[in-house]
């Protein structure tokens, strides 16, 4: 692609407004647009939210899981979302949470960060709890490729702390995850590819968020995060963050305007929040 993910993802951000937006065809969603949970109902769901959003956000996140429950065809009906946004300008950022070793870790990163690949996106989430060494395939194939990869670090889950607190030679698991980050961004301008997502409702963490790379903030909305929350857990890094928002934005469908509306006044809200912490 010639632009680094970092590159293309911080050019969308100050252009568009730093907002996420997840494409989460939950069954929940489909009923309140008056979908069958059918593939036909999938469809028209995921490709509306990226026709709609795609033009408006930074970055579309669509959660593969609530494609795959469908099969094969619901694989088919991800490939046809993700190309749709991507050709609409937005970064598409597949929250898959893949981890694992060897050949199994690079069969991930060619399934969905080989630009050649039917699934190709900008950008995966990934789980760094088999070591995050694990995920040296998935950093390789995405420079190779320009993509980029965003790393659990400190989730919003309550189950999260178990993990990600646990002390690890004076240090967190979820600071140790940070600071490989930083590490693999290590001088990249303007903004590196190698990113962690935390959540946007947890308590201002004792960690080093700056990792020079994308921070990426599910929660806001229905889960309670909101600018005043961005705000203070992202305090120093705010330029540095992308929040991100689904079913409270989903909400605003089926119509197209009334969902692209909704974002641009999220994007506004979230570049407003930015600012003030970065001027």
């Amino acid at each position: 692609m010639g632009e680094s993910f970092g590159t293309r993802l911080r050019r969308a951000m100050d252009e568009r407004g730093p907002l996420c937006a997840g494409i989460d065809p939950h069954p929940g969603l489909l009923r309140e647009w008056d979908l069958p949970e059918t593939v036909a109902g999938l469809e028209r769901f995921a490709l509306t939210a990226a026709e709609a959003l795609g033009p408006v956000v930074a970055a579309v996140k669509p959660q593969s899981a609530f494609f795959e429950r469908f099969g094969s065809a619901g694989i088919a009906v991800l490939e046809r979302t993700i190309a749709t946004a991507r050709a609409q300008g937005a970064q598409v950022i597949l929250d898959v949470k893949r981890g694992d070793i060897g050949s199994t870790a690079q069969a991930y990163a060619d399934a969905y960060l080989d630009q050649t690949s039917p699934l190709a996106c900008d950008a995966i989430t990934a789980s760094p709890f088999l070591g995050f060494g694990s995920l040296g395939p998935m950093i390789e194939t995405a420079r190779a490729n320009d993509a980029g990869v965003l790393v659990l670090a400190l989730t919003s889950n309550p189950e999260g702390p178990e993990v990600q607190s646990a002390d690890a030679d004076g240090i967190s698991v979820a600071g140790r995850m940070l600071a490989h980050l930083a590490a693999a961004n290590e001088g990249a301008m303007p903004m590196g590819s190698f990113g962690a997502v935390v959540g946007a409702t947890i308590a201002p963490p004792a960690e080093d968020l700056a990792v020079n790379g994308p921070l990426l903030a599910p929660g806001v909305g229905a889960q309670g995060g909101d600018a005043a929350t961005v705000r203070t857990i992202f305090a120093g890094v705010l330029d540095l963050v992308l929040p991100s928002v689904s079913r409270s934005l989903l909400a605003a469908g089926p119509d197209v305007a009334a969902l692209a509306g909704a974002a641009r006044r999220q994007a506004e809200e979230m570049a407003t929040v930015v600012a003030s912490g970065v001027s």
